[in-house]
């Protein structure tokens, strides 16, 4: 596994897919913050705002850097996934190790602070207990010491400082806070 973070206002992403488990794909891609997001309803029963209806064709494909699909049955999505990939776009179909060029961690957001846990798809279940486990031990205050720590970071280069003495500084900064005892 390479674990990478893609900055969401920097790529074009596709989600297609049916039923609650696109839904589900969708919410997770407007809190990541995606800007470029375009989605494709398979069927009547999803819920959501301006989807286009039906599966993309490759023009559709022409331009996306990431695929989702959640929901569609398994020889829609093989389609889907060879046409994706002839294109050079990288795929995550859900819950289909073998149709993922990628997963999705579980994840944790407080504001720019990301925590992510994967198991490589290994136990999805592992993932999830200590996804909850990070929410309980980092409280939504931990936006706020983010962005404290980045405008101290930001003050420190202004006067020159090298990224050393950054780190160092930050360091101390942290423990002067006992944000992490």
């Amino acid at each position: 596994m390479l674990p990478i973070v893609l900055d969401s206002n920097q790529i074009s992403v596709l989600l297609v897919g049916a039923g609650p488990l696109v839904e589900r794909r969708y919410q997770l891609l407007k809190a990541a913050g995606v800007a470029d997001l375009t989605a494709f309803a398979v069927g009547p029963d999803v819920d959501i705002e301006g989807a286009i209806s039906g599966l993309p064709t490759s023009a559709d494909l022409e331009g996306i850097a990431v695929l989702f699909i959640a929901g569609l049955e398994r020889e829609l999505a093989v389609t889907l996934v060879a046409e994706a990939r002839a294109q050079g776009v990288l795929v995550n179909t859900e819950d289909d190790r073998a149709l993922c060029d990628f997963h999705v961690p579980a994840s944790v957001r407080r504001g720019d602070l990301l925590f992510t846990v994967s198991t490589g798809g290994a136990s999805p279940g592992l993932a999830r207990r200590l996804r909850k486990h990070i929410e309980a031990e980092f409280g939504e205050e931990w936006d706020a010491r983010v962005s404290e720590l980045s405008a101290q970071r930001t003050k420190w280069r202004e006067e020159g400082l090298d990224l050393k003495s950054i780190a160092e500084k930050s360091e101390a900064w942290i423990d002067s806070k006992g944000w992490l005892k």
